[in-house]
């Protein structure tokens, strides 16, 4: 699916700091924890709580925050739907990093098993 130019720009351009607060939110409101979220994001990108907060103080972009990240080898295991994209077929790779965090958020609000989430089986 191709996502327009406008659209892979603001996505790029988002900062993290902005994002992290309202992820914290929609899961602790569905009962699971910040820690629960913390293990989804360092799964993901590697990054520790100690440099999640260094991405949040710094007010990194999406953009700048992926750069960083050291991407889960097991990512391209997330699929299916979110806010209207399928996620193995955007083309824009920083745009589709961006929808496997939000993906795997959505999972965790959902109520899924972190084993399940974390593609261990």
């Amino acid at each position: 699916m191709t996502t327009s130019d406008t659209h892979n720009d603001r996505m790029a351009k988002m900062t993290f700091s902005t994002v992290y607060p309202l992820y914290v939110t929609k899961v602790e409101k569905k009962g699971r924890t910040k820690a629960e979220l913390h293990e989804v994001i360092e799964w993901l990108t590697g990054f520790d709580e100690g440099k999640v907060q260094e991405l949040i103080d710094q007010k990194a972009t999406f953009e700048s925050f992926f750069q960083q990240a050291d991407l889960n080898p097991n990512a391209h295991l997330i699929t299916g739907m979110i806010c209207g994209y399928r996620i193995e077929d955007i083309e824009n790779p920083l745009t589709q990093q961006v929808r496997y965090l939000d993906k795997l958020v959505d999972e965790l609000a959902k109520g899924r098993k972190m084993e399940k989430i974390l593609r261990k089986g």
